[in-house]
């Protein structure tokens, strides 16, 4: 296994070093006994709104074990100082909407005078606040006190997780610990228990609601405790427990009251005062979550330091591609760095044998939450970082499309989410095929976006896309649009008409790939329907004074008729909009910051908008008034696209009133949901010095935030790397003067994915003043014009070398 290191600006601080530095790389052999792992904080997003998954896990792992709150839930914890309620194995990671599983949580307390129903059993009544200095996160662990003075602490295997509850001295002399039928959200709709008089095994199931989607999910769970002697042990209801009966049933309740239920064991001789819990978690079966649990977890009382380990180590393996000299940054933005790494690779989640629905013998990928948030950067990174398992992700959407019928563009808990814009599913499959991503299906891939692009389905509110005989007949997504074929929310026309815009160019993109000429010529051709909802006159107005510019996407009637949106709808500056609160033609944020997602077609745009001069100042109004939502995915392309205009060095300087601002190394560090990772990823590029365009092979190149960088793939060997010249720590050196690439100059201002497969070298020398390196109009990024790419010539591109 390589060992991950980040080479500090002390190792580096004579010329001579840096020189060996410069002739040297890799770093491996100067660095192999640092561990980047003392650079992760799992906090980092865990207030704020971030949402993040705070607690111990491995890579893509089912199971996540952490403490529950009763605040901002969302993830399970947080450090937004609220009460702990319990202690579960399933999360999902930096989501919105309504909290995500945290099901059959564990509670442990001590009962007043020894008296079973002494003890809390509801959750508002055992709510016990935590000791904040007592946190403590990093890969693989958590743990957390607790006011009543019981300390935990929690690790996980791929299945199971394992906690310890130490229980304070000269308290009860049986102390109890209870399991809740519930999850974070209280969705449960009905759930089964056994409790072993002997052994207090707890065994059993619950169905539950996905947290943002249809349907329901059935999931079982299996707890051992080890440490003690049973004392007694039964179930629960409401605020009351009983030694009888030792099996339950339990529906949501009364005219849909929720009835709060679970199971209890007390224990006697618990050496240490400390009980250990061992929770197999499984979608198949409760046999199966026992048998998982036992094992890779066989010896739960010595087992906790090896499963830390294990975990540790491959969170090291996932992350040694990249290492880095630090060139003097400061630690906050190497742990920014390398946590927004570290959230990439917690979802999707792999559940591979834990589909009870299909077993094809793919690997199984889980916590698409969304694909709407995760196509932009995040994904783009892990076929950076770990093309295998993007590989096993994009097979993972194919099988759901051979099963299910559909790409979802969501998929959580087994369920189908819900589809917020268009099938962006499209856009992760033709961004793995143009960076040559191997062991995939392309031409299933092909057959599943051609039924995105043309079989409605009759929920289109959960996969593919609504309103096709408009898209096919009209050439936009209309306002009030007639849609009598299938039913989803009819909003969102304007992001939809842009969306699927994109998704049919990505579509097109496939099609010329794989030899289908007819198949392009169609698709390209309604990748310009976002000309249809431009409206040249359109204006906009700020507290009733007008912004100066004209020109905007407006919602559009079946009869060719504009409608309006006020453009700065739905942004910071008016009220928020999604699919459940406030539905409106832009989905979570306005016609200004749509205005600028035509990634395949900036050119135009930018003509629309009135030219370069025009586009830079519209650019520099929506990230200065308060108008720009960097908490939100839509808005990342926006602080790069002044590459389009030749002005590059604005979208490096742009980056900088982002990072740290908005994005830092405190557990509010983040300005939004997490969004399985895909700020981190965000955070992660933008320090790179690079930006991918998702769909398409271009990384537009910036100034990077560390002196040089290295980066392995997986796949080939080969190590791209990242130097710069002038660098300085300060960062009044953000504008590139130069490029070389492989030792030979590079005036565009993007490249390929061969940098990374290839193993390329590319030199950025940084100053204080914008130059004149990528403002040419052949060195701009792609732009597909009248059919044809400006500045897009592979061939020119592999010449150089």
């Amino acid at each position: 296994m390589a060992t991950m290191r980040t080479v500090s600006s002390k190792t580096w601080g004579s010329p001579q070093l840096s020189l060996l530095f410069l002739l040297t790389f890799p770093l491996t052999a100067l660095c192999a006994d640092d561990s980047v792992l003392r650079f992760i904080n799992p906090l980092i997003g865990s207030t704020n709104g971030g949402n993040v998954f705070a607690g111990a896990t491995r890579p893509y792992g089912l199971a996540k074990a952490v403490a529950d709150v009763d605040g901002q839930n969302t993830g399970g914890f947080s450090t937004d100082g609220s009460n702990v309620v319990g202690f579960s194995a399933v999360h999902d990671s930096g989501t919105g909407g309504n909290p995500s599983l945290g099901n059959f949580p564990l509670f442990p307390q001590l009962c007043p005078d020894d008296v079973v129903n002494n003890c809390d059993f509801r959750i508002g009544d055992r709510a016990t606040p935590y000791i904040a200095d007592s946190v403590t996160a990093s890969p693989g662990s958590f743990a957390v006190e607790l006011k009543s003075g019981i300390k935990t602490s929690m690790t996980s295997s791929e299945h199971a997780a394992l906690f310890r509850f130490e229980y304070p001295s000269g308290g009860s002399e049986h102390p109890l610990i209870l399991l809740d039928l519930t999850d974070l959200w209280k969705s449960r709709q009905n759930a089964t228990i056994s409790v072993d008089p002997e052994t207090a095994r707890m065994k059993g199931n619950g169905t539950f609601l996905p947290s943002f989607g249809a349907g329901s999910y059935v999931m079982h769970y299996c707890v051992d405790f080890f440490g003690g002697d049973v004392f007694d042990n039964g179930v629960w209801v409401n605020n009351r427990g009983g030694t009888e009966p030792k099996e339950f049933f339990v529906t949501r309740g009364f005219n849909l009251f929720y009835l709060e239920a679970g199971g209890w064991a007390r224990f006697s001789g618990l050496p240490n005062n400390t009980l250990t819990a061992r929770v197999g978690i499984s979608f198949i079966s409760a046999d199966q979550a026992c048998r998982s649990a036992k094992t890779e977890i066989p010896s739960p009382l010595d087992d906790f330091d090896r499963l830390v380990q294990e975990a540790e180590s491959a969170w090291e393996e996932k992350l040694s591609p990249i290492s880095i000299n630090a060139g003097g940054a400061s630690n906050a933005l190497l742990t920014s760095f390398w946590s927004g790494i570290y959230r990439t690779m917690i979802s999707p989640q792999n559940y591979t044998g834990e589909n009870p629905k299909w077993d094809s013998g793919i690997p199984y990928f889980d916590s698409f939450y969304c694909i709407w948030d995760s196509f932009r950067v995040q994904h783009p990174l892990l076929t950076i970082l770990d093309p295998a398992a993007q590989v096993q992700m994009v097979n993972s959407l194919l099988d759901m499309y051979k099963h299910e019928g559909w790409l979802p563009d969501c998929h959580m808990s087994l369920c189908n989410g819900w589809t917020q814009g268009g099938s962006n599913a499209d856009v992760v499959l033709v961004d793995a095929y143009v960076k040559n991503l191997t062991g995939i299906d392309w031409e299933l891939a092909l057959q599943a976006i051609i039924q995105d692009a043309e079989v409605e389905p009759l929920e289109w509110a959960v996969h593919g896309r609504g309103g096709l005989q408009s898209w096919a007949n009209l050439d936009y997504i209309p306002y009030l649009d007639f849609d009598p074929v299938g039913f989803g929310t009819n909003s969102r026309s304007i992001s939809r008409t842009l969306e699927y815009a994109y998704n049919d160019y990505c579509l097109a993109t496939l099609a010329q790939g794989l030899g289908h000429a007819d198949l392009y010529g169609k698709y390209v051709a309604r990748s310009t329907n976002w000309q249809n909802i431009w409206k040249s006159e359109q204006t906009s107005a700020i507290r009733g004074r007008d912004t100066g510019f004209t020109g905007f996407f407006q919602p559009k009637y079946q009869n060719g008729t504009f409608g309006f949106q006020d453009p700065i709808d739905c942004s910071a500056l008016a009220s928020f909009c999604s699919l459940t609160s406030n539905p409106s033609e832009t989905f979570e944020a306005s016609v200004w910051q749509y205005q600028f997602i035509v990634p395949h077609s900036m050119s135009t745009l930018i003509e629309f908008m009135g030219g370069e001069t025009r586009f830079i100042d519209r650019l520099d109004f929506f990230h200065t008034s308060g108008l720009a939502d960097i908490s939100n995915e839509p808005v990342f392309s926006t602080v790069y696209l002044y590459h389009y205009a030749g002005r590059p060095g604005l979208s490096a300087k742009r980056v900088h009133t982002y990072i740290p601002s908005a994005f830092n190394a405190t557990n509010g560090g983040l300005p939004g949901n997490d969004d399985s990772g895909s700020m981190g990823a965000f955070v992660a590029f933008g320090m790179l010095g690079l930006f991918p365009i998702s769909g398409q092979d271009v990384y537009l190149i910036s100034a990077p935030f560390f002196e040089a960088i290295n980066i392995t793939n997986p796949v080939t060997g080969k190590t791209a790397q990242i130097k710069t010249v002038g660098f300085d720590a300060g960062y009044k050196n953000v504008f590139i003067q130069n490029v070389t690439v492989n030792g030979k100059a590079w005036t565009k201002s993007w490249i390929g994915h061969a940098l990374f497969t290839e193993g390329w070298t590319i030199e950025v020398v940084l100053g204080s003043q914008e130059s004149s390196w990528g403002t040419k109009l052949e060195d701009r990024p792609p732009s597909w014009i009248k059919g044809t790419k400006r500045s897009r010539d592979t061939a020119v591109c592999l010449e150089v070398f």
